[in-house]
């Protein structure tokens, strides 16, 4: 049973401002739908909009919850994942794909890394790709100002004071251009998959008589290493490595 906390976010998130490149009535009809609970009627608009080029973390929201009232979890999935990348810091987008991802059959342990890139990814997940490079471009202005301090100060406490300080903005403008590059890397890589067949296995190459890994079901997250015609390798949460066929994945 879906919880009260999820069904009043996705009842919120009909309420929020359309996407600016749709005429706000389209948008709103779809909202409406849902929130009457004429889903598959909410999933027919909201998909044309999207066919349509517009693309917001709202809008992919509404769309993911809408499939998870009609039961299809892993289109549900697949959605709340591009909400999740398009606003990754929203609290409620998290929490919902958390409660999607409790219905699916396959509960795969996690490889965790080391603790630094731990840290590094928490770091680099604070902001945005966008709040990033403007915090590049500000680090790097505030370098010249405090490199031109340096050399041009008279007093030797305030070079001293413009040497540092330029070192300091400049080790936050190379991490905010790697933090900034690498987020934007992730939204466009597209390199991450939802199994979307009720049931696959995971073999040891790419044909119909590599040895069994593993059966996988609908919902599961993998990544994508490679393609050779219709197989894909694929990467689980939990290391394994194995091939499927691309037409039991959807790309996020």
């Amino acid at each position: 049973m879906i919880s009260k906390r999820l069904k009043w976010l996705a009842l919120a998130a009909c309420l929020a401002l359309p996407v600016a490149a749709r005429p706000q009535t389209d948008l709103a009809q779809a909202n409406r739908l849902a929130i009457d609970g004429s889903y598959a009627e909410a999933i027919e608009k909201y998909e044309s909009i999207l066919a349509d080029g517009s693309e917001n973390a709202t809008l992919y929201y509404n769309l993911g919850y809408a499939y998870y009232k009609t039961g299809h979890l892993s289109k549900a999935i697949v959605n709340l994942e591009r909400a999740k990348m398009l606003n990754p810091n929203d609290e409620d987008i998290q929490y919902n794909l958390e409660v999607a991802y409790s219905q699916t059959v396959d509960k795969i342990d996690e490889l965790r890394p080391v603790f630094f890139v731990r840290w590094i990814s928490a770091a680099e997940h604070l902001f945005s790709s966008d709040t990033w490079a403007v915090a590049f471009l500000a680090a790097l202005f505030l370098f010249f100002a405090c490199f031109f301090a340096f050399l041009f100060a008279k007093r030797l406490v305030y070079r001293k004071i413009g040497f540092f300080a330029g070192l300091f903005m400049m080790l936050v403008s190379c991490l905010s251009f790697a933090f900034s590059a690498t987020l934007r890397s992730e939204r466009t890589s597209r390199d991450t998959a939802i199994i979307f067949a009720p049931s696959v296995t995971l073999t040891t190459s790419p044909d119909d008589n590599g040895t069994e890994l593993v059966v996988l079901h609908e919902g599961t997250k993998v990544r994508i290493l490679s393609w050779i015609g219709e197989w894909c390798e694929v990467r689980l949460a939990d290391g394994n490595v194995g091939w499927i066929k691309d037409s039991y994945i959807e790309i996020i």
